[in-house]
């Protein structure tokens, strides 16, 4: 069946998007957090990140405050996007993001407990606008306060929602921290899982 003009715009911006990504990879200092069983990289890159928001306390008790040091998670979205293409159902695709997240989360827990600066992190966060059932992996959701820097991810996320809005209906949510403190990832996703 020929391929509707939609589905075309789809597959050549994703094609623009999977030729810029390399050099955002390289150029963002990110890493992948490990490897699957399959000989895949995880979902999750990640880099190191000084927090300069305001003051967060999570649900057990962990402090968040300006200048401490998080591990930042990010999608690799274009992989993702591309995976979604082939879903047409929103509760598949929302359990295959579910999936994805909860395989990759004891990946980025290994890459935490062995980073040279482990020892001053105090957990990870990310920004996103799937946030949707996040709570049921661990993660706590915190509204971004500042009204500038939310436009600016809501900004930078454009081009993520042009190409998946056809396939990612939650992209008409806020984007919203999500966080974890380390003892909590660890204790639910910790390093030996993936042994």
């Amino acid at each position: 069946m020929p391929k509707t003009m939609k589905e075309k715009a789809v597959q050549c911006l994703l094609a623009m998007w999977g030729a810029v990504d390399p050099i955002y990879y390289a150029c963002s200092r990110l890493e992948y957090a490990g490897e699957e069983a399959d000989g895949r990289r995880s979902i999750f890159r990640v880099r190191p990140l000084q927090y300069k928001g305001e003051t967060i306390r999570l649900s057990d008790g962990t402090m968040i405050e300006a200048n401490d040091w998080l591990l930042k998670i990010h999608l690799h979205n274009v992989r993702l996007v591309r995976e979604l293409l082939h879903y047409k159902s929103d509760i598949k695709k929302g359990r295959y993001i579910f999936e994805q997240v909860k395989t990759g989360l004891p990946y980025v827990a290994y890459h935490l407990y062995h980073h040279e600066q482990s020892a001053r992190m105090k957990g990870i966060i990310g920004i996103t606008m799937l946030n949707k059932g996040c709570e049921r992996l661990g993660f706590e959701i915190v509204d971004i306060s500042n009204p500038l820097y939310r436009w600016f991810k809501t900004a930078s996320l454009l081009p993520l929602m042009a190409v998946a809005k056809s396939c990612v209906s939650p992209f008409s949510r806020p984007p919203k921290y999500l966080l974890m403190s380390k003892e909590k990832l660890f204790s639910l996703y910790g390093y030996h899982l993936i042994h």
